[in-house]
């Protein structure tokens, strides 16, 4: 897969986790800096880890699934996205208060923002593509987007909160739709 591709994908994946660390660091008064690389890390590892578990999991499933890779790949990834888009426009999210809370209730939310991540690791199985590196992509740019949602957050307030949501499952679709494209490119 392609280093695009997997950037794409990797920011699609990050956007759950940065619309909970931007409304998250609307609350973040003190400790800026520290609630960045810690809510960093926990959302940035767990979206490292989860792929990598969804593609032992699914590699057990290429040899059954075949040719139909592309459009399994393609209708994960629109779901995905989909449920992204519904989520941020029906605001079933609720403001999260980072300071307020410990480090146990951001490794809570750290799981919950990945599990799609683990569904994307089930796609790069299918597709037969190795794991570790858009793992790892994956992983930094969601600490990155992480650190900096808690950053601008606590500047900016919860303004954009939604809207990264739904640009997230829009990037995902979009991604879903070039896979299957790309395998009926003639």
């Amino acid at each position: 897969m392609e280093l695009a591709t997997t950037l794409l994908i990797a920011v699609g994946l990050a956007m759950d986790a940065f619309a909970v660390s931007i409304s998250g660091g609307a609350t973040v008064r003190e400790d800026r800096i520290r609630w960045a690389l810690i809510a960093g890390a926990l959302f940035g590892g767990f979206q490292a880890g989860m792929p990598v578990l969804g593609w032992f999991g699914g590699a057990s499933l290429t040899s059954f699934i075949g040719s139909y890779g592309p459009w399994i790949a393609f209708l994960l990834l629109a779901a995905i996205g989909g449920k992204m888009i519904a989520e941020a426009v029906r605001g079933d999210d609720e403001s999260v208060q980072f300071a307020a809370r410990s480090t146990a209730t951001l490794l809570l939310l750290a799981v919950a923002t990945s599990i799609d991540a683990l569904a994307v690791g089930v796609t790069f199985a299918v597709l037969d593509t190795p794991i570790l590196w858009p793992a790892v992509i994956i992983g930094i740019v969601t600490f990155v987007l992480s650190a900096g949602g808690v950053l601008v957050g606590s500047s900016f307030g919860r303004v954009f909160g939604r809207k990264v949501e739904i640009l997230g499952g829009v990037i995902l679709i979009g991604i879903g739709l070039r896979i299957l494209l790309d395998h009926f490119a003639f």
